[in-house]
């Protein structure tokens, strides 16, 4: 454990979610640290620019400044990134790391919690084992932001957490203060195989999904009447007892009240359609489609309702509804206006985020259509912060943000390139060239001989 990634005493003050006192705040304080200089790199902001032979201080977790001529403090360690290139910190809209952890084994599988269609009750952030390796890889990847997603077997799968990538004992150590709580639904194939297979229930078919959404937020809405109804009927002073509180229309309830952020599986246009229509039809709103392999027949719709695309760059085939796929997908999304988003669902491709994005620019450029790296970069920081509900704290190198950044030896877009720092808050969490800066994770501690040439 890095006593160098944050201060692990508990905060008095909880995060405020939803109205009430988050029952599992977030306990995560950076460290305290050196300002620190970097000097005349090449950076991608998140923000469509791209700036040449520019320097970036970092006070007291916060970017203080960007530009050619920055005065820095006395006390400030200064770094020469000439010939280097910095983007802000990756984030992972899409990823199961902590809740299916390495190494994989049925004892570890916590992902799904399959006994009904609908687990809207159940939060991702209580499955996640922040020993889970695979963290310290993804931070090696330039990784300092990830959404954990309970899996796709349910209509409902329960709460997501969006968390920072930095070494701790507990999960409420890595909790993104603020962010939101997101609900993981999904539609298509995985409900209807799950629950209609082997189980021979409902839902086993794509109507009786639907039908299954539906009645669920039917309920969820009655029981934001009855919760509304208690306390006018308190506010005129009239003594009655409070709705019995349930914890699966708590969720519901809770998005219908636009607190909760909805990321929602999905791959076939039409379903996405559907989806869409049942959150007129309800009053709330999708955030995101994720996996999304048909968004390019719907990308007017998704730019049309503010909803973003979560999407790989060349993953199809797999399943039929996989299978009508463009290389071309997350490039027709953006250029439609829409919020595209380059997203991992793997423990190994989270670990080369860049290279992800990389191939979808390559894609839509041989598609025809003008790609930066400085607006590409979007892809994997600003647009799944916003998906995330924290945009306005981090996803961009912008004065007044977090300083969650990465230092790359080259072009991110190249496959030559690695990461060489990786900054939170302002805290060097990974060094690729110091040893002392590479985090361990206690299940690693033991088992991994860092002398071994084989390594």
């Amino acid at each position: 454990m890095l006593a160098l990634a944050l201060n692990s005493a508990c905060t008095d003050k909880p995060d405020v979610i939803t109205g009430q006192e988050d029952p599992f705040p977030s306990t995560y304080t950076p460290a305290a640290t050196s300002p620190v200089l970097l000097s005349n790199a090449t950076l991608l902001t998140g923000t469509g620019s791209r700036l040449d032979n520019t320097s970036i201080l970092l006070i007291d977790g916060k970017i203080s400044a960007i530009g050619r001529e920055i005065d820095a403090p006395g006390s400030a360690v200064v770094i020469d990134a000439s010939g280097k290139w910095i983007t802000p910190g990756l984030i992972d809209v899409h990823s199961h790391l902590g809740v299916y952890p390495a190494p994989s084994h049925e004892g570890n599988l916590d992902g799904n919690e399959i006994t009904s269609p609908n687990t809207a009750q159940v939060y991702a952030e209580h499955s996640v084992w922040t020993q889970d390796p695979q963290f310290t890889l993804a931070l090696a990847g330039g990784v300092t932001t990830l959404q954990i997603l309970p899996g796709s077997a349910n209509l409902f799968g329960g709460r997501g957490v969006t968390l920072k990538n930095i070494p701790s004992r507990t999960v409420q150590e890595m909790k993104f203060p603020g962010a939101p709580y997101s609900l993981k639904m999904a539609c298509g194939e995985n409900p209807k195989r799950v629950y209609g297979g082997e189980l021979k229930q409902t839902p086993a078919s794509r109507m009786a999904n639907v039908a299954g959404y539906r009645t669920a937020w039917i309920e969820a809405s009655d029981y934001v009447n009855k919760q509304e109804s208690y306390a006018g009927k308190q506010a005129q002073g009239e003594e009655t007892d409070p709705p019995l509180r349930d914890l699966q229309l708590e969720t519901l309830a809770e998005v219908l009240r636009g607190n909760i952020l909805v990321h929602n599986h999905c791959y076939r246009g039409e379903e996405m359609a559907v989806m869409i229509d049942i959150a007129r039809e309800f009053n709330y709103k999708v955030t995101a489609f994720h996996h999304a392999v048909e968004a390019y027949k719907v990308a007017d719709l998704l730019a049309e309702h503010d909803i973003c695309a979560a999407m790989w760059p060349e993953w199809w085939g797999f399943k039929h509804e996989a299978y009508d796929m463009v290389e071309g997908n997350v490039a027709m999304v953006d250029a439609a206006g829409a919020c595209a988003i380059v997203h991992s669902d793997s423990a190994i491709t989270v670990q080369h985020l860049n290279q992800e994005a990389a191939k979808a620019m390559a894609a839509g450029i041989d598609a025809g259509y003008h790609i930066t790296r400085a607006h590409a970069i979007n892809w994997i920081t600003s647009n799944p912060a916003r998906a995330l509900g924290i945009d306005a704290l981090t996803g961009s190198l912008e004065v007044g943000k977090m300083a969650d950044l990465v230092l790359w030896d080259g072009d991110p877009f190249s496959v030559y390139s690695k990461t060489e720092k990786v900054f939170i808050d302002g805290v060097l969490i990974y060094d690729r060239l110091d040893e002392t800066r590479q985090p361990v994770t206690d299940f690693d501690l033991g088992i991994i001989d860092p002398t071994d040439e084989r390594l």
